[in-house]
């Protein structure tokens, strides 16, 4: 159980770490509550964005200066016209590496970085099958459906049996780091061998994360290649959302085990970064958290997402006891968020209205909540929520980093505002 002194005393060192990357730091006094702690890292992550930019005004997007050397905190940066030849020098957003890993090809966002890899795989396969588990983000599957007509779509719902098997059509994998627990460790205990590639979204597993330690291994049993996407203006910033920066790392599988016949996914990247180039999809240099790479980075960064976790575990018992109708999923493979259903089926519009009056009624009794559509903040963020498997809406919350005390105060009032909201037959 952590106290607010000590999460305090811990968030006086997150700001301080972010103050620290600024030429001229602000003068910081130790935050007295959670509404200081946003405000701070907020106001100081836009006076990172603003000096960055007044220090690098060569850095633009023709490169017409050749004295530029544009860089961000540890991070340095070449380019041409456009940065359509982007390249990118610094530490990794994974707390791990091996010989196996390409260099991260930087994209603006998450979703580019997947739109990428799946468009660049029309260059290896004509056709193939892409497996995707319930829970799976709905815009990637809304991408593929809409715009990538060679991958079929095959949704997969435990027990996954023989659906890895071998097949005359290459298989692909999409393995998502918000699908249901239970699919996810379904397909990483299973025998893999009949993949001809596994994509696996790593949005919303922390960056040291022992599950991508094992997906990982998991790939490398069986020589699959493997691409790790990510979006970075989730849990890589300390929930300053810092900036819209995603990446696609490619994990050669082990040659000696590849399966006869299976596509020449080797050049996978070099189609990847061509489809960033076409899509001007390329990362900016002022989208590159200053912050990142260091011992005290890694230290804070595990402790936010560690009490997360633990108060995601919290509130998926509480709701999982008082709110057992009204729960639509409470166990999601990266523990961040849950979702609540009404007692009537919801709609996008009432969905969405939910959530805002939720937010609004509760913070105005002083709790840490606010209506916002993304998660790893340091207050809990409600949105509506679209399932792409059920087609069905829900209201997300989103698990924050708050201390104890506070953390399960605000979710019996979340469970008690929605227990009464539904039975007045508000919100469905």
């Amino acid at each position: 159980m952590e106290t607010i002194q000590a999460y305090l005393e811990r968030k006086h060192r997150e700001l301080g770490l972010l103050n620290d990357c600024l030429s001229h730091p602000l003068d910081l006094t130790r935050p007295r509550s959670v509404d200081e702690v946003v405000r701070s890292k907020f106001q100081i992550t836009a006076a990172l964005r603003a000096e960055h930019e007044l220090n690098e005004w060569k850095a633009t997007e023709t490169a017409w200066s050749h004295s530029a050397d544009p860089v961000s905190g540890p991070f340095k940066f070449s380019y041409d016209y456009q940065r359509a030849d982007l390249t990118v020098r610094g530490p990794s957003f994974y707390e791990f590496e091996c010989g196996c890993m390409s260099p991260a090809i930087y994209t603006a966002s998450g979703m580019a970085a997947i739109s990428a890899v799946l468009l660049a795989s029309a260059q290896i396969v004509e056709k193939a099958d892409l497996l995707v588990l319930p829970g799976s983000y709905g815009e990637t599957l809304e991408l593929i459906r809409g715009l990538v007509p060679h991958l079929r779509l095959v949704a997969l719902s435990p027990p996954l049996g023989d659906a890895f098997a071998s097949a005359n059509s290459p298989k692909i994998l999409l393995l998502d780091s918000c699908s249901r627990a239970s699919a996810f460790e379904a397909a990483i205990r299973s025998d893999s061998s009949g993949l001809d590639l596994v994509i696996f979204d790593t949005t919303c597993f922390a960056g040291s994360s022992g599950r991508i330690r094992r997906v990982l291994s998991w790939a490398r049993r069986y020589g699959i290649p493997l691409v790790l996407v990510r979006s970075h203006n989730k849990l890589d910033s300390l929930g300053a959302e810092y900036g819209r920066l995603g990446s696609a790392v490619f994990v050669q599988g082990n040659e000696d085990q590849q399966r006869a016949g299976r596509p020449e996914w080797t050049r996978l990247a070099a189609e990847t970064r061509n489809a960033v180039r076409l899509l001007g999809g390329a990362a900016l240099p002022a989208h590159f958290p200053p912050f990142v790479g260091s011992a005290a980075y890694w230290a804070l960064t595990k402790r936010r997402v560690a009490a997360i976790l633990r108060n995601g575990r919290s509130m998926a018992r509480h709701f999982a006891a008082t709110l057992p109708a009204l729960s639509a999923e409470l166990h999601f493979a990266h523990g961040l968020y849950v979702t609540l259903r009404g007692r009537r089926p919801l709609e996008e519009a009432s969905a969405r209205q939910a959530a805002e009056d939720m937010s609004n009624e509760l913070r105005a009794e002083g709790l840490p909540i606010r209506h916002a559509g993304s998660f790893g903040f340091d207050f809990a963020a409600t949105e509506w929520f679209h399932d792409a498997t059920t087609d069905q809406y829900s209201v997300r919350v989103a698990v924050s980093d708050l201390p104890t005390k506070v953390w399960d105060d605000l979710t019996s009032a979340i469970a008690h505002w929605w227990q009464v909201r539904q039975s007045t037959g508000g919100g469905g």
